[in-house]
C-alpha cells in the first residue's frame, strides 16, 4: 500500500504544516495544533467534583462553609484513577477550586484550603519527577495516582470566588494568577486547564453577603491567563466558553449538535457568552480551531448527594451520549461526584465500566476491512480508509470536492453502525454527505435520524438494522478536496436503542415514544401556496429540525428550507430531496444546525406531480 503519511510539525503560527508530496492535499484552515489533535484523540476522560459542597449537600457553595467541613475519612485518589482507567478513559480533570473558593491543594495564598481542614497520612510513593504529595494535598495525591495508572491530569480553577472579601477588585485578579501559577508548576504535565464560564453574582465575600458583578470580558484579563498557561504548560489545551484550546458545547447534557464545526469566530465568544446555544454546532465561518468538549455528570448533580444514588445515568444513556459527543466531532467529559468518604460511588463506577464495555463491543468488528471500496473520482489510496492508521488517508485531487465511495461487502451483511473520520490535521472539510444502501434491487437512503452534514474528527451514525451487500457514501459538498482517514461499518446485535417500524429511534416507554413522534413547538401557518409554507412560531425560538408528513396529493419532491426573524429576511438553512416519497409517504425529517429564529419557510423546488400545489398532512417543528 502506498503510504501517504504527512510529516507534521508546529509552525511559528501554531499551525500544522506538512511535507508536501504529490498526493498531499493542501490544508484547509482553520487548522488545529498538534496538541489539539492529541487532545481530541483522547475521546473520553473524567471530571471530578469534590469539596465542601460534597459535605454540605450543595451544588454551588456560597463560600461560607467552615473550613473543617471538608473531612473525607477514606480518601483514595487511586480508587478514582483505577475506576477511570477501567472505564477506558484517558485522563482526569479535578476541580482544584470551585466557585466557593475552597482549595484542594495547600495554597500559600489563603487559609481556605485543605491545609487547615483535613490531614491524612499517605502511603503513595509516586515515581520521579513528581515529589511525594503532602498529606493534605488532594491535587498532589491525584497527580501521583494518574501517573501510576498512566492517565493524563487536568485542573479546573474557578475564576469566580464567592469566599474572598476582595473578589471584584484588582487584588483578586493578582490572587487568581498567583494560584494559577501554583497549579501550573507543582503537579507535573497537564493536558487541560479548565476555566468555568460562571462568573460574578451573589456570595459570602468575606461576610459581606452581597451580589458583585464584573465585566466578564475584561476583568480577569484572560489573554494573560492564556499566555501563562502557554509558558508553563505548553502542551495543555485551555477550556472556556470560547477556548482558545477547546470550547464548552453550550449545554451540560453531554452532547453536540449533529452539525458540529470545530471552528469559532474567536473574538466574539467570551466566558458567560450569551449566545451559548451556538456553541453546540460551532461557527461554520469561524476563524480559529476550537473543538467542542461535551461535559455532563453521571448523576443529576455535579457534587455528590446521597438522594441521587438511584439516579445514576444508565449504561444505555451513557452509550447514547458517546455517540452524540465523540460521534458528533467532540470529546466526552463525564463527571464523577466523589462521595463523603472520598471515593467514587460503586454504582457510578459499575455503570461507567459497563458503558465502556458496551461501546467497545458495538464497534468491535469493522466489516469494511473485508469489503471492496471503489470510487469513480480521480483519488488516491482508498485502502487507507480501513488500515487503522490515523496518519494515512484517502483524498481527492485539488478542486475535486465531491465523490462517491461504492462499497461491496463480503456477502449479505447486517449493519446498524457507520463511522467516518476526516484527517483533521489538514482541516475540517465536509459540509454534507449522504448514505444509501442496496435493498434487494433498489438503492434507498439510509435513515439515521439526524443531519448528515459535518464529519470532523469522528462521525458515528446509528440506525435500525439493515441487511445489504452494498453501500454508497456520497460526499456532496465540502470546503476543499476530500481527506478521509477512517471508515467503518459495524453490526451491534446488543445495541441498546430501539426503533419503530419506520426506522425512527424511540425511547423505551412506548407511550412516551408515541407522544414524541407527534411533538411540535406551537406555530401558525401564515401562508400556504405555490411558494410553500411560511410558519410563524410567535417569537425567536431555538430550533433544530422540521418534519413534513405529505398529503395524498401535492407532495413535495425537492425542497429548500429558510429561517429568519422576519419573512422578508430569510436565509437558506437546508436543501435536499424527499427520496421515494411517492411510494413511501411517511414523515420526512429535515435536520439542520441548531439556530434561533421566529419564521421557517419550506419552499418546494420540485413537486412529485407537476402543476400541483404543495400540501401537507402534518408539519412539526422541533
Amino acid at each position: 500500500m502506498q503510504r501517504m503519511k504527512v510529516m507534521l510539525g508546529m509552525a511559528c503560527a501554531g499551525l500544522w504544516c506538512c511535507l508536501a508530496t504529490a498526493q498531499t492535499p493542501a490544508p484547509v484552515g482553520p487548522l488545529p495544533t498538534e496538541d489539539q489533535v492529541n487532545w481530541q484523540r483522547m475521546e473520553t476522560y473524567a471530571f471530578i467534583h469534590f469539596g465542601p459542597n460534597t459535605f454540605g449537600d450543595r451544588e454551588w457553595g456560597y463560600g461560607d462553609a467552615p473550613v473543617e467541613s471538608f473531612a473525607p475519612v477514606r480518601l483514595d485518589c487511586e480508587q478514582w484513577a483505577k475506576t477511570v482507567k477501567e472505564a477506558g478513559m484517558k485522563g482526569i480533570i479535578l476541580t482544584a477550586k470551585h466557585h466557593d473558593g475552597f482549595c484542594l491543594w495547600p495554597t500559600k495564598y489563603t487559609d481556605y484550603s485543605v491545609r487547615n481542614s483535613w490531614s491524612e497520612e499517605s502511603n503513595l510513593a509516586p515515581r520521579s519527577p513528581l515529589p511525594a504529595p503532602r498529606a493534605c494535598d488532594v491535587v498532589g495525591q491525584l497527580a501521583a495516582a494518574c501517573q501510576k495508572y498512566e492517565l493524563k491530569l487536568g485542573l479546573y480553577l474557578s475564576p469566580w470566588d464567592r469566599h474572598q472579601a476582595f473578589y471584584g477588585t484588582p487584588l483578586y485578579v493578582e490572587y487568581f494568577y498567583a494560584q494559577l501559577e501554583e497549579l501550573l508548576t507543582q503537579y507535573g504535565d497537564l493536558f487541560e486547564v479548565w476555566f468555568d464560564g460562571a462568573n460574578g453574582g451573589d456570595g459570602w465575600y468575606g461576610g459581606a453577603k452581597e451580589t458583585r458583578r464584573i465585566d466578564r470580558r475584561t476583568y480577569y484579563d484572560f489573554p494573560r491567563a492564556h499566555a501563562l498557561v502557554k509558558r508553563l504548560q505548553p502542551h495543555a489545551v485551555i477550556f472556556s466558553d470560547g477556548g482558545p484550546g477547546c470550547r464548552w458545547v453550550g449545554n451540560e447534557e453531554g452532547h453536540a449538535d449533529a452539525t458540529n464545526w470545530a471552528f469559532l469566530r474567536i473574538n466574539e465568544v467570551y466566558p458567560g457568552y450569551e449566545n451559548y446555544k451556538e456553541l453546540q454546532s460551532g461557527h461554520a465561518d469561524g476563524d480559529t480551531w476550537v473543538a467542542s468538549e461535551c461535559n455532563t455528570s453521571i448523576r443529576p448533580g455535579w457534587f455528590y448527594h446521597e438522594r441521587e444514588d438511584g439516579k445514576v445515568k444508565t449504561v444505555a444513556e451513557l452509550t447514547d451520549l458517546y455517540y452524540r459527543s465523540v460521534g458528533h466531532n467532540g470529546t466526552f467529559l463525564l463527571n464523577f461526584p466523589v462521595d463523603k468518604d472520598g471515593l467514587i460511588h460503586p454504582i457510578d463506577s459499575a455503570h461507567a465500566v459497563d458503558f465502556y464495555k458496551q461501546v467497545a463491543s458495538e464497534l468491535k468488528t469493522n466489516l469494511l476491512k473485508k469489503a471492496k471500496i471503489s470510487t469513480l473520482a480521480s483519488s488516491k489510496n482508498v485502502s487507507a480508509l480501513v488500515d487503522d492508521d490515523f496518519d494515512t488517508y484517502w483524498s481527492t485531487p485539488e478542486g475535486v470536492t465531491t465523490a462517491t465511495l461504492d462499497i461491496t461487502l463480503k456477502g449479505l451483511q447486517r449493519l446498524n453502525r457507520l463511522m467516518l473520520q476526516e484527517y483533521i490535521p489538514l482541516g475540517q472539510r465536509v459540509e454534507r454527505f449522504a448514505v444509501e444502501y442496496l435493498d434487494g434491487k433498489n438503492w434507498v437512503p439510509l435513515k439515521v435520524n439526524e443531519a448528515t452534514t459535518t464529519i470532523g474528527y469522528k462521525r458515528l451514525l446509528r440506525f435500525k438494522t439493515i441487511q445489504t451487500k452494498r453501500l454508497r457514501i456520497h460526499f456532496e459538498k465540502a470546503r476543499g478536496p476530500l481527506c478521509i482517514n477512517g471508515l467503518g461499518a459495524y453490526y451491534a446485535p446488543n445495541a441498546l436503542e430501539k426503533y419503530d417500524d419506520n426506522g425512527n429511534m424511540i425511547p423505551n416507554d412506548a407511550e412516551q415514544a408515541k407522544k414524541e413522534a407527534n411533538y411540535s413547538l406551537p406555530f401558525n401557518v401564515v401562508s400556504a401556496d405555490g411558494d410553500g409554507f411560511l410558519l410563524d412560531l410567535g417569537h425567536a425560538t431555538i430550533l433544530h429540525s422540521l418534519h413534513y408528513k405529505p398529503a395524498q396529493t401535492g407532495m413535495i419532491s425537492n425542497y429548500e428550507l429558510y429561517a429568519g426573524d422576519a419573512p422578508e429576511d430569510m436565509k437558506l438553512i437546508a436543501e435536499g430531496e424527499f427520496s421515494n416519497i411517492r411510494n413511501n409517504p411517511i414523515v420526512q425529517d429535515i435536520y439542520f444546525a441548531t439556530l434561533q429564529a421566529r419564521y421557517l419557510m419550506l419552499k418546494p423546488t420540485r413537486m412529485v406531480a407537476d402543476g400541483q400545489q404543495p400540501q401537507y398532512e402534518q408539519l412539526m417543528v422541533r
